[in-house]
């Protein structure tokens, strides 16, 4: 298991969508390596999978990638569409090593809006969605990998996504149970839809793949705006998670300096995890 991006407790990975957006895609993932963090992707039709593989074999780990192209959770056509580029995904994943591959609502276009948004969210969609993310876990099952349901705000940046909320999103992945379909926590969605995220995390802490964190207002790195990620950092390795967490957010100026204020808002003391802590250099 790499041990790239290991910050104590916690696994730190950079979306390469979203920082170093002067450089090529493929210099993003460099510098996002060499600065060590592990690396995430979107919708992976849009990159050269070979030349991401390349960087694989440079060292670049890749937490987590898009894990559908088209498709939706509750009308059956659409569902159907959902897991067959799915399928398509998990062999790109498995191609680059990436052990989450992620899930909304329903499909996006290219401004992160709804394809078919949903002004009411019937009982008949809540039942279409399960069964659709049943077939979707036994997917992962079977090519062991994860898929991640992702939370979203509707009242900022995708308005009309059915099943937004962090606790709708958590009430689907219970619901499914397994190992292969997990909880995508996004903290900049859940704070502008639901905050109380610190008991948001303690609830959904047996469902989590990966959280997500960016500051709200902006979306930025950690101490841009009004979440306390250090205390956020605290609580979730007092209550025992070590999995991911990855800066899905832009830089709020030099994306280096953007990267330094996200480790070290995710840098907990050795007296919260009660283990010895070990010197990390700064980015």
């Amino acid at each position: 298991m790499s041990t790239r991006g290991r910050q104590g407790p916690f696994t730190l990975a950079v979306c390469a969508e979203m920082v170093f957006r002067e450089l090529p895609v493929a210099e993003r993932v460099r510098r996002i390596t060499e600065l060590d963090f592990q690396v995430e992707i979107w919708d992976w039709t849009r990159h050269d999978i070979g030349m991401l593989a390349a960087l694989r074999e440079e060292g670049a780990v890749y937490s987590s990638m898009t894990g559908y192209v088209r498709g939706g959770l509750t009308d059956p056509a659409a569902a159907d569409e959902l897991l067959a580029t799915a399928a398509e995904s998990v062999a790109v994943a498995r191609r680059l090593g990436i052990p989450r591959l992620n899930l909304h609502g329903t499909g996006l276009d290219g401004d992160g809006l709804p394809v078919v948004p949903a002004t009411e969210v019937t009982g008949a969609m809540w039942l279409a969605a399960h069964r659709t993310l049943g077939r979707i876990a036994r997917l992962g099952q079977e090519h062991g990998v994860t898929f991640v349901l992702e939370n979203l705000n509707t009242a900022v940046d995708h308005p009309g996504v059915p099943f937004g909320r962090a606790e709708d999103c958590l009430a689907l992945v219970e619901s499914v149970g397994g190992d292969h379909l997990r909880l995508m926590l996004d903290l900049y969605h859940a704070q502008i839809g639901e905050g109380n995220l610190i008991e948001l995390c303690r609830r959904a802490l047996p469902w989590i793949g990966e959280i997500q964190v960016a500051d709200v207002p902006g979306r930025c790195e950690p101490g841009t705006g009004e979440i306390n990620y250090p205390a956020v950092a605290r609580a979730l390795a007092a209550m025992g998670y070590t999995g991911t967490i990855g800066l899905e957010g832009w830089a709020s100026g030099d994306g280096t300096a953007a990267l330094r204020a996200f480790r070290d808002a995710f840098t907990v003391e050795s007296s919260v995890r009660g283990t010895e802590i070990t010197t990390i250099p700064s980015v």
